[in-house]
């Protein structure tokens, strides 16, 4: 167990959590988190958002009874954090962009203080947060779209790498936009699909891939884009 440093609203629904102690992690991987004794029964995947020397961070959307009970944390609760797991983001090649779709931004902070070059894109259908942050991490630009589709604010010819984490309707639109381009790019998308236990035994975010089914937990959550079938 460790201690809650700060639980701050960054906006509606949306928290920014710090947790005390020495942790480790590659950009694009997470902790499976806990807040409570025996219910829910499982602890909550959340990708990481920052680490500092003391401190670990996270970003998150309350949608359920763990988020939830996550909001309600305050400075000097416990919690219990594993990880990290995942096999997170490989380092990119030439010109990268970074392309998060609401809560989907998560991973792309950490991810920017060790490729700073970087641009990135942050999409909104309501109220933006974190922008301010996310423009002081990058050297590169930081595109900003609220209410419309953030896909349509860059070019996939201009890039090597490109990486994407959001809602699926997105990452499958970002799978499209690959195909109708020169194939230039490698292009990545991280999956926020559900997770029960983080280590590949319970089956729970099973993805369907072309060659076969696979786990988000242990496989991904990062996959190729061209690998995944949308459904």
């Amino acid at each position: 167990m460790t201690e809650v440093i700060s639980n701050e609203e960054v906006a509606p629904g949306v928290f920014r959590l710090a947790v005390a102690g020495q942790f480790d992690g590659k950009m694009g991987q997470f902790y499976m988190i806990r807040a409570w004794d025996n219910y829910p029964l499982l602890s909550r995947p959340l990708s990481i958002f920052d680490i500092t020397p003391g401190r670990i961070e996270f970003l998150y959307l309350v949608v359920g009874e763990g988020t939830t009970a996550f909001s309600k944390l305050k400075q000097g609760d416990q919690v219990k954090l594993d990880g990290p797991f995942g096999n997170g983001f490989e380092a990119p090649e030439g010109k990268t962009a970074f392309i998060g779709g609401g809560i989907g931004i998560a991973p792309f902070y950490y991810a920017l203080r060790q490729v700073p070059s970087a641009d990135v894109y942050l999409g909104f259908s309501r109220e933006p947060y974190m922008v301010e942050e996310f423009r002081a991490a990058s050297a590169g630009q930081t595109h900003v779209n609220v209410g419309g589709v953030i896909l349509d604010d860059l070019d996939f010819e201009d890039y090597d790498t490109i990486i994407a984490c959001g809602p699926h309707p997105m990452l499958h639109a970002v799978q499209r936009k690959q195909q109708a381009s020169s194939g230039r790019a490698k292009v990545y998308v991280s999956l926020e699909n559900r997770m029960a236990c983080g280590v590949g035994a319970c089956l729970v975010c099973s993805v369907k891939c072309k060659d076969k089914r696979k786990k988000a937990c242990t496989d991904g959550p990062v996959f190729p884009a061209e690998e995944v079938v949308f459904e």
